[in-house]
């Protein structure tokens, strides 16, 4: 199969390449350059933009396309037009954020209204997903992913717990330890973007996992048990880290309030849809570990403008106005810490999963302030996806 990968260097789309490689395609990556230029020395490699010069493209053809980097529909509507409309397939990497909202305590299906306008991550990749639909009508798979995982994750929502854990001592577990939580391995969720392209399957699907109910509590005891570390868990409710002001999801990753009516509902995809189409998910004690050695030997790019900042605390500290001897967490001598920039946590660090009408105001970016809608366009022009 000729494969062409839209992007294809950076996390996701690494995860595509190295599996459609494994089993034995041709691969064609079509990039910027700017991220990993030097990544996959035996794949041919046509430059441009998704924005801009697409001439690379231009007679070229293809068995299918996975595609990691579209955001907005007329970029979906450039590449059909230079595509000219003959490719076989098509794998689009949508979100979940295309999703209209997610109500608390209620499941969603693929049948789940979509958002709507053009304002923002999540309409934006609903308008994509009818862009292509309409170009490469009944071609199209629309993957669904929530929070993807694994190594080469520029963004720490996953890795932050793991290497926490590995930390000892005492961990902020936040929320009800029985809440349900959602992710997928990167590589899961790429090998099944090739099996989806080998057998054509098409239609909307929710791509999370693990393939059966995981909680927040066996979660964190899978961490620390793959890790092996005396981590103690303290847990902490969601009315009392909303009462401390704590950050949903940006400072305390995979926390989100199960009361929240917008998106109180986030980790309850229906993923059956996606399991009945292939999807498989490894044991998660492997993605802890997998992602854990990744960090340790690697780790992500120090500079990277879509890296949420969790909250850091010195040795037995506490954070803001928490209750006295209530709300700590920990830190050994030496833990390693990042300094908090509410430009990546709140702005761009959101915009991987795309929160809809989720903090919509002026956020501080150094020394500047901005709109959170120019902070996502900035994180989208370097997807941490592709």
């Amino acid at each position: 199969m000729k494969l062409l990968v839209l992007g294809g260097t950076v996390f996701l789309g690494r995860h595509v390449v190295e599996s459609a490689m494994a089993r034995g395609h041709s691969v064609t990556l079509f990039n910027r350059g700017r991220q990993n230029p030097n990544l996959f020395p035996k794949v041919e490699k046509l430059r441009g933009d998704r924005d801009g010069d697409l001439s690379a493209l231009s007679g070229r053809r293809f068995d299918a396309v996975v595609d990691t980097s579209t955001y907005a529909p007329e970029q979906a509507r450039r590449m059909a037009k230079i595509l000219d409309r003959r490719i076989e397939h098509y794998t689009f990497i949508s979100s979940v954020s295309a999703y209209a909202r997610f109500p608390a305590g209620r499941t969603y299906d693929e049948t789940a209204p979509v958002a709507k306008g053009s304002d923002g991550y999540g309409p934006l990749k609903a308008r994509s997903e009818e862009a292509l639909e309409a170009a490469f009508p009944g071609r199209v798979a629309h993957l669904r992913p929530g929070l993807i995982a694994g190594p080469h994750d520029p963004t720490e929502r996953f890795t932050y717990w793991p290497r926490r854990i590995a930390q000892g001592g005492e961990v902020l577990a936040p929320g009800r330890p029985e809440r349900p939580i959602q992710f997928i391995d990167a590589r899961d969720l790429a090998d099944w973007c090739v099996r989806l392209s080998e057998g054509r399957c098409t239609g909307h699907f929710n791509a999370v996992g693990p393939q059966s109910l995981l909680t927040m509590r066996q979660f964190l005891e899978a961490c620390r048990s793959t890790v092996g570390r005396d981590a103690r868990f303290n847990w902490v409710s969601d009315e009392e880290l909303i009462a401390a002001g704590a950050e949903a999801w940006t400072e305390l990753p995979l926390w989100i309030p199960e009361n929240d009516e917008e998106a109180g509902g986030l980790f309850m995809g229906d993923n059956q849809r996606a399991i009945a189409a292939g999807l498989t998910c490894r044991p998660i004690s492997d993605t802890i570990k997998e992602t854990l050695e990744w960090d340790v030997r690697e780790g992500g790019p120090p500079d990277s403008p879509i890296r949420v900042t969790p909250i850091q605390f010195p040795e037995g500290g506490k954070l803001r106005s928490w209750p006295a001897g209530r709300l700590q967490d920990e830190h050994p001598p030496g833990a390693r810490a990042r300094s908090r920039n509410p430009f990546r946590a709140r702005a761009q660090g959101e915009s991987v999963l795309g929160l809809p009408g989720r903090h919509d105001r002026i956020v501080e970016a150094g020394t500047q302030c901005i709109e959170r809608r120019d902070c996502l366009d900035a994180y989208l022009r370097g997807s941490g996806r592709r």
